[in-house]
């Protein structure tokens, strides 16, 4: 059959954009005052208090205080730890700080816009790296497919469970966060992501998180029910968001900005979506991960010819994915499917691509197996996906790149696109 390309230069209205936002919301600069992307030179006061050992009581924290987190710090026995709008906790680098939010126990911290709660480093600001610190983790009761049921990562193996039945699980808020270095390796060579939800439910509420320079995922999500809203990932070493264990989750109006120079050379993606590591590993007969994502704003900072980047979003077999007013920019593949997803509807329904605008990129919706490419092709070059395409630099796609400034990566919105519609 013969290709026919048709090109057709539109504004930006007639592409749906002004009807139907694409990326983060479009009504207002939503990162404007509570983020940092410049954490390397931003000054900490020097840490005043020890946060240390086993909390098994309600307990405070408080914003007059800088808390300097030292080894595996425990919440348990159903406690919950409240830390006030404007507090700063720095991460030890010499122990690892990590802090480890039982199954059964709550962490309450809710910042606001002009107060937000800071976990970082603890070295000087001309020395800190990805991995000068633990990480947060959350552990809860909701369900995962996971057999084991041990979040493993050096934990005490008394505090360490996680799942259950409980899809409403409450593990507390996480509001106005910014997690920052975390992600350091333990002994074994495994290494934490910045802020780890292991079989958390949903009553926990997750919005307004900015999670930069992380050594490993920003957000490592193992099983549960989960709402996100309003989450930053911002040059991560390794994944963004990955998803594993049977995780159920929605989440909306979301950022990923990668950079080639910070990232790990080869699987490092915005979305990483698999049901199993090793399918032995799992029990089968509980739900497989289903990723709902509405409103996200994935971005490559840099040429896509480095290398160090491929593609955008990897969904492994047996996993399903319903991604849509969203935006991908910048990077050599936008979706990439295992090889082992065939193209017959009963898997390819399990991928729900709308109202995409996939611009500046190199290859777009693709498998592993190369021999599948063509049928990929022809199913989602329906009308009906409403995928629409361009190539136009970062500098003049969004409203401001330039971190040296103000990020806003919202889509400019006086602008022409081209869309380009492929069929055989």
């Amino acid at each position: 059959m013969k290709k026919i390309i048709l090109s057709i230069v539109l504004c930006n209205t007639l592409l749906g954009i002004a009807q139907t936002t694409r990326g983060i919301s479009n009504d207002v600069n939503w990162t404007r005052s509570w983020t940092n992307f410049k954490p390397k030179i931003t000054d900490y006061k020097e840490s005043s208090n020890l946060l240390v050992g086993i909390i098994s009581q309600n307990t405070t924290l408080y914003k007059k205080e800088i808390y300097l987190l030292t080894g595996t710090v425990y919440v348990t026995n159903g406690a919950t730890l409240t830390i006030e709008p404007g507090t700063v906790i720095r991460g030890d680098y010499e122990t690892s700080g990590v802090l480890v939010i039982t199954k059964g126990s709550k962490i309450m911290a809710i910042g606001n816009e002009t107060d937000p709660i800071v976990f970082t480093s603890n070295k000087a600001s001309s020395q800190r790296r990805a991995g000068d610190w633990g990480g947060l983790i959350l552990l809860g009761d909701s369900p995962t497919n996971d057999f084991t049921g041990r979040l493993d990562f050096n934990l005490e193996q008394r505090f360490n469970a996680y799942g259950g039945v409980n899809e409403e699980s409450d593990s507390g808020i996480l509001k106005y966060v910014r997690i920052e270095f975390a992600g350091k390796k333990a002994k074994d060579n495994k290494v934490l992501s910045a802020l780890s939800l292991a079989g958390v439910g949903s009553k926990t509420v997750l919005d307004y998180i900015q999670v930069s320079f992380s050594n490993d995922d920003s957000f490592g999500c193992y099983g549960g029910v989960l709402n996100l809203n309003n989450l930053i990932s911002f040059r991560a070493m390794e994944d963004d968001y990955d998803f594993i264990e049977g995780t159920q989750c929605v989440i909306k109006n979301s950022i990923a900005v990668r950079n080639p120079y910070v990232s790990t050379s080869g699987k490092s993606r915005c979305f990483e979506i698999k049901s199993y590591d090793i399918a032995s590993n799992a029990d089968l007969t509980k739900k497989l991960t289903n990723i709902t994502a509405t409103n996200i704003t994935l971005l490559n900072e840099e040429n896509n010819d480095t290398g160090l980047i491929r593609e955008a979003v990897f969904v492994k077999e047996n996993s399903f994915l319903s991604l849509s007013n969203s935006i991908v920019s910048g990077f050599n593949q936008c979706i990439l499917l295992d090889a082992k997803i065939r193209t017959d509807f009963e898997d390819l329904k399990r991928i729900k691509l709308e109202k995409l605008l996939l611009n500046n990129c190199s290859g777009y919706i693709e498998s592993e197996n190369t021999e599948n490419n063509t049928q990929l092709k022809n199913w989602f070059n329906s009308d009906v996906f409403m995928i629409d395409f361009s190539k136009i630099n970062n500098a003049e796609f969004f409203v401001e790149t330039d971190t040296k400034k103000t990020p806003d990566y919202r889509i400019k919105s006086n602008q022409k696109l081209t869309s380009s519609v492929v069929t055989n």
